[in-house]
């Protein structure tokens, strides 16, 4: 099992930054990979971010270029860098990990919200 808790949400006006954090602890030996999921009001989750345990990492379109994922792995963390903002980011952002071997599951933080002004 594995447990993740988030921090760093917040309001900021377009063009801004935050920086999101979602610290792991658990049985995180076996986490293939982290990343970051996003939903809006009425609309679905969608994948922004994600980064292996080999450090290769992805990202949406809609991101590229103004997020970065990295991860501290001294403290089981990882962190969503995010610049530019834009009111569309606006959503609830979710941690979650990619854990197993064999058998997977993915596991879920609790949540931030993320809310853009513009």
């Amino acid at each position: 099992q594995v447990q993740l808790v988030e921090s760093g949400g917040g309001l900021v006006q377009a063009g801004g930054s935050l920086r999101l954090s979602c610290a792991a602890s658990g049985s995180i030996s076996r986490i293939n990979a982290m990343g970051w999921y996003r939903q809006a009001p009425g609309k679905q989750r969608e994948l922004v971010a994600v980064i292996t345990s080999l450090g290769s990492t992805n990202y949406d379109e809609s991101v590229k270029g103004r997020f970065t994922i990295s991860r501290e792995n001294a403290k089981n963390t990882v962190y969503l860098q995010m610049n530019s903002l834009k009111p569309e980011d606006t959503a609830v952002y979710y941690c979650y990990a990619n854990w197993g071997l064999g058998v997977f599951l993915n596991f879920w933080g609790q949540g931030t919200q993320v809310t853009v002004s513009s």
